[in-house]
């Protein structure tokens, strides 16, 4: 039950997901009407709302209008589903799991948006940022980054609260800041501009949350993502290079996989790499 308990949690959220990644970029209500079939507008009952299993038994159909239920749905639960159970290996089911579970929920939500719409909704991002600073100061997490950027103002900190604070809002200014200054020198030097706004934002939503080398280490998988996956989708799609690839989507992607594993990747990185070349 305890291995169930957040896999069903995942999968239900993923329903509620696949709702906000439709209704949020078209600016209407996540909560109001019911869930309908988009084709022929029919109110589809609980029991055929029920995550993976109602799409099986339908045959991937409404059952109204018989029209194809997008792969999509399914694919969204069962993602939130995964990412629910593999968080419980990492945290446990608690406090822990609560909050980087719903970080990482509104990360998927934001990559399916990027990936429609090319755009990343404010509503998530901005009140992601503050949400994740709040979230620092209540788990307390120690920071060694944090002490010594606060001993270098001439601040001995000894409150764990104030160190968690410190090291989200760095986070958020070295996530988003980062981002932005890549940006700015993009534009100046090619006159274009090659990133969104919208990823600053998102980036400093991800640095509040995880803290300024967490984030570092998100936008370089990110990046890392986005030149293989964009690439190969552009020779074979036979898109142009001028084609504007979802950044948002390939960050999200990284920052789950940074919740995750970023703190066996940076201990990796530090044995394997730093050491023996010091």
């Amino acid at each position: 039950m305890a291995v169930a308990l957040p896999l069903i949690l995942g999968l239900v959220v993923g329903s509620f997901l696949n709702v906000v990644i439709l209704r949020l970029p078209e600016g209407k209500s996540i909560s109001r009407p019911r869930s309908h079939c988009r084709k022929c507008n029919r109110v589809i009952p609980w029991y055929d709302n029920v995550p993976i299993l109602s799409y099986v038994l339908l045959g991937g159909r409404c059952r109204g209008c018989h029209k194809k239920i997008s792969i999509r749905y399914p694919l969204v639960e069962a993602l939130t589903g995964i990412v629910g159970l593999l968080m419980y290996y990492k945290f446990g089911l608690g406090t822990e799991w609560v909050i980087f579970f719903s970080f990482s929920a509104a990360l998927i939500v934001l990559a399916f948006i990027d990936l429609d719409h090319r755009i990343l909704p404010d509503a998530i991002t901005l009140n992601g940022i503050w949400v994740g600073i709040l979230a620092n100061g209540y788990l307390a997490q120690p920071s060694p980054l944090a002490v010594r950027l606060l001993r270098t103002f001439g601040v001995e900190a000894a409150n764990s609260r104030v160190i968690a604070l410190t090291a989200s809002f760095v986070g958020a200014v070295i996530g988003g800041g980062l981002l932005w200054g890549v940006a700015e020198a993009y534009l100046r030097l090619r006159g274009i501009e090659g990133m969104g706004f919208g990823d600053v934002k998102m980036m400093a939503m991800v640095g509040a949350f995880l803290g300024a080398p967490l984030a570092l280490l998100t936008i370089m998988i990110g990046s890392l993502l986005g030149s293989v996956i964009g690439l190969l989708y552009i020779r074979f799609a036979g898109k142009s290079r001028q084609y504007e690839l979802p950044f948002g989507s390939f960050l999200a992607a990284a920052g789950i996989v940074v919740v995750l594993y970023g703190d066996e990747l940076v201990h990796w990185y530090v044995d394997r790499i730093i050491r023996p070349n010091l």
